[in-house]
């Protein structure tokens, strides 16, 4: 080799090795992600009536996450808004690092007006769509977003690569302030004024007043496959949601994967996720995606539809879009039928690790009720309980005051059973429906397993009710209507490739079994994902003990937690 092109060599395999290692680092240098999320008011019009909302960074809804499984991730949540504020990462499972769940006063107290807070979490073992909100009063209304967990470099997604993907975010919208209507149904004892209105992508679409510029549109190409990442950010309605004449094939739910399955309409709860693909083979147009209530008991709800834009590339905006058939607002049939497709992927690379062995049941009752209230319209106020307690939120953190062994904040007596067996759903029952309220949680061993059936009751009425575990997946093990029977509703168990979620919906007048390993200490939150039902009480906590290694147990509090 001769002098010049050794040189020429030695200076190839210098860049060369300085690009390898700059690839190298690059996951390194990509593992922290910072976020700046600035709680503010901004004024907002729509349906012909403008309004200041609470928002993070002006928007609605909020920005997107986007992280990669493994990564650190640090979201600085300075607030200058009125209300006090914090933000819960939905599904994200916080091992042994409750500080950074969000629910006000269950794992932190709020982050006060002009002060700010850093949510400091790492994403493990996690890929998908999640989401995140506000998580005190029904300030999740507005301020809520995606988070979008890819894949490890170098994984593939379980299913064919999409061209593109889209983020769809299904909510809800009032006209009046909602801080206002929630606490004029509080002052009445009565459930607040119902929204004006579904959206998608905080726009309600083209059946609404003022809708030129509040339709959402999504452009597609024909002959492409387009991943959706479906949220369902409402605060009380359940919702259907389809693609005129386009079929969509499920693939996740709650950020794990499913095996496939095609449906042209999904089933989505508040707090619930969906990724479906769709593929773009219909004759060039425009499509309505659309998007109205699930509601099988005669209880009021905002029945009317939200609508998008499919739209094919080229085809001008003067076309009028083609009408979806969407299940009927009461189809029970249809939304217990789609629940039953649902099947974790169960793959050698995406396990579905299912306790097979239980150490710890535990039965939970839905009730709803009326507790005294001399100021209230009917002097009495609408309640709901579990196991008859309507959970009283404290006034410091839960978490903290475990970490701390502070007493007197709340106690470990949560029952494992109901109070007194009944007919859970057989006639309504509408006398002496008072309930018992405590700040009581239920003490979970570490390591242990669990399996958990919420069984709806007609106290009142029946109702469907979504339940969403913080710090945890769990799997949904068998659902039925009626009342459980522990001696033959288990052998109807599938434990082999039962969806995994982090909310599960509990039918109308029948039950949901789950099963999860309590492998993640600390105080995690276990509530309805209707806010109405929440702010009545329909909610608890699980205390999950510390483990004997070192790494089992819960991490030491941040600097800057919030004070109380």
């Amino acid at each position: 080799m001769t002098g010049k092109n050794k040189l020429r060599f030695e200076l190839c395999f210098c860049i060369a090795l300085v690009a390898v290692l700059c690839f190298v680092s690059l996951p390194v240098d990509a593992a922290v992600k910072k976020y700046q999320f600035d709680v503010q008011v901004k004024n907002v019009s729509r349906l012909c009536n403008a309004k200041p909302i609470v928002t993070v960074n002006g928007m609605f809804p909020g920005p997107t996450i986007y992280v990669r499984e493994g990564d650190r991730v640090l979201i600085n949540v300075t607030n200058y808004a009125q209300y006090n504020m914090s933000i819960h990462w939905h599904g994200l499972k916080q091992y042994r690092n409750g500080w950074a769940d969000g629910p006000a006063y269950i794992t932190q107290c709020p982050i006060k007006t002009g002060n700010s807070y850093v949510y400091d979490f790492n994403v493990t073992e996690q890929r998908g769509t999640l989401w995140w909100h506000a998580h005190i009063l029904w300030l999740r209304a507005t301020v809520y977003g995606a988070i979008v967990i890819m894949p490890k470099q170098g994984t593939p997604f379980p299913f064919p690569q999409p061209d593109r993907e889209q983020v769809i975010l299904l909510g809800e919208w009032w006209n009046a302030d909602v801080e206002t209507v929630e606490n004029q149904g509080n002052t009445l004892g009565l459930p607040p004024n119902m929204s004006d209105a579904h959206t998608i992508n905080g726009k309600p679409g083209p059946f609404f007043p003022c809708s030129e510029k509040h339709t959402f549109a999504m452009e597609v190409e024909q002959g492409k496959t387009y991943l959706l990442r479906l949220i369902n950010s409402a605060l009380n309605d359940e919702l259907f949601f389809t693609i005129a004449n386009h079929n969509m094939t499920v693939v996740e739910i709650d950020a794990v994967y499913t095996k496939p399955f095609s449906t042209q309409s999904i089933l989505i709860a508040p707090g619930q996720t969906t990724n479906v693909l769709v593929r773009t083979n219909q004759t060039p147009g425009r499509y309505f995606m659309a998007a109205r209530p699930f509601m099988d008991v005669p209880i009021p709800v905002d029945n009317k539809t939200a609508a998008a834009i499919f739209q094919y590339k080229g085809i001008p905006e003067t076309v009028v879009p083609t009408f979806p058939h969407l299940p009927n607002p009461n189809d029970t049939s249809f939304a217990l039928s789609y629940e039953d497709r649902l099947r974790s992927l169960n793959s050698p690379q995406f396990p579905a690790n299912v306790p097979l062995r239980v150490d710890r049941n535990l039965f939970y009752t839905i009730g709803l009720g009326r507790n005294p209230c001399p100021s209230c319209v009917n002097g009495t106020r609408l309640a709901a309980s579990l196991n008859n307690i309507s959970f009283v939120m404290p006034r410091v953190g839960l978490l903290e005051a475990h970490y701390s062994d502070t007493a007197g904040v709340y106690t470990t007596d949560f029952p494992d059973l109901p109070p007194t067996p009944f007919n859970y759903t057989g006639a309504p029952l509408t006398a002496n429906l008072e309930t018992a309220k405590g700040t009581r949680l239920s003490k979970i061993r570490f390591n242990s397993t669990v399996e958990l059936v919420i069984q709806d009751t007609n106290l009142l009425t029946v109702e469907s009710h979504p339940f969403h575990l913080h710090g945890y997946n769990f799997f949904i093990v068998g659902t039925g209507i009626g009342n459980f029977d522990r001696a033959k509703d288990p052998a109807k168990y599938n434990l082999v490739d039962p969806p995994e979620r982090n909310t599960a919906g509990v039918p109308t007048g029948g039950w949901t079994a789950i099963r999860f390993r309590a492998d993640n200490p600390g105080v995690w939150f276990f509530h309805c994902h209707l806010e109405l039902h929440t702010g009545w009480g329909l909610k608890t906590a699980f205390v999950v003990e510390d483990g004997p290694g070192p790494d089992q147990k819960v991490l030491p509090p941040p600097k800057d937690l919030p004070p109380c």
